[in-house]
């Protein structure tokens, strides 16, 4: 059975979606199944893997709409081993339809638990807010991937985003397992980094993987061409970054 993993930070811009594309694509280079599934409106992941989100009929927005079957949904080998359930700008009106709709937040849960044993991981690109569709991610999760960027308010986010985790632990889902922290854009020239890292280790009792994602040019030139980095570059230092992460979460 998959093991499905949110990748979640209410803020915007601390890798989420960077971190959902490379990583699935380096659990599959590592020859584990994974179907990634955006949940962002914005579809960032989607484009991500070279995907006109324009352009695809069945999406997220139809699935959580219950227009559409998740099978229909899934777009099969947009890379070697990684299939997409996709998301574009109509997700944004999903939180206004299901109002009124009973245990909406089991939506996505109910439709992953049929196609949860074709796959060894599923992992969730989650939208920068703590809203419906985050909580659906969050109910259907096995464990949160937390990514941080390290700059200095990173604390301030990861608080807040750790009591939402509890609520819905508490309230939703009883077996949900903080998977960890991961830092990215980290640079290892400057002493806010080595704050940052040491301060966030300090405050939280979750684990902190080691692996930490640098700012890497060729990191924010490969959405650009729809190709995971491991693809592009596959000897950047993001690129190894990723793989090492993927180890970790091998691993366990």
């Amino acid at each position: 059975m998959g093991k499905v993993i949110a990748i979640a930070n209410q803020k915007g811009g601390v890798g989420k979606t960077t971190t959902s594309i490379n990583l699935s694509a380096s659990l599959a280079k590592k020859g584990k199944r994974v179907l990634v599934i955006d949940t962002d409106p914005q579809g960032n992941t989607t484009s991500g893997f070279g995907v006109e989100k324009n352009e695809i009929e069945n999406t997220v927005y139809e699935l959580i709409l219950g227009e559409s079957t998740i099978k229909e949904c899934i777009i099969p080998n947009v890379y070697e081993n990684v299939s997409l359930i996709a998301s574009n700008v109509n997700l944004a009106a999903a939180e206004i339809e299901l109002i009124g709709v009973e245990r909406k937040e089991f939506i996505l849960k109910n439709e992953v638990e049929w196609i949860k044993d074709d796959y060894d991981y599923i992992i969730i690109d989650c939208p920068p807010s703590l809203n419906m569709l985050t909580i659906n991610a969050m109910t259907t999760a096995d464990s949160i991937l937390v990514p941080i960027q390290c700059e200095y308010y990173a604390l301030e986010g990861l608080s807040q985003l750790i009591h939402t985790v509890n609520l819905v632990k508490e309230r939703l889902s009883p077996d949900l397992d903080m998977e960890g922290v991961v830092f990215t854009m980290y640079d290892a020239r400057t002493n806010l980094s080595e704050q940052v890292v040491e301060n966030v280790k300090a405050n939280i009792s979750h684990k902190v993987f080691n692996t930490m994602i640098p700012r890497n040019i060729r990191l924010a030139e490969a959405p650009s061409y729809g190709i995971p980095i491991c693809e592009y570059d596959g000897k950047s230092a993001g690129a190894e970054a990723y793989m090492n992460l993927a180890d970790e979460i091998i691993k366990g």
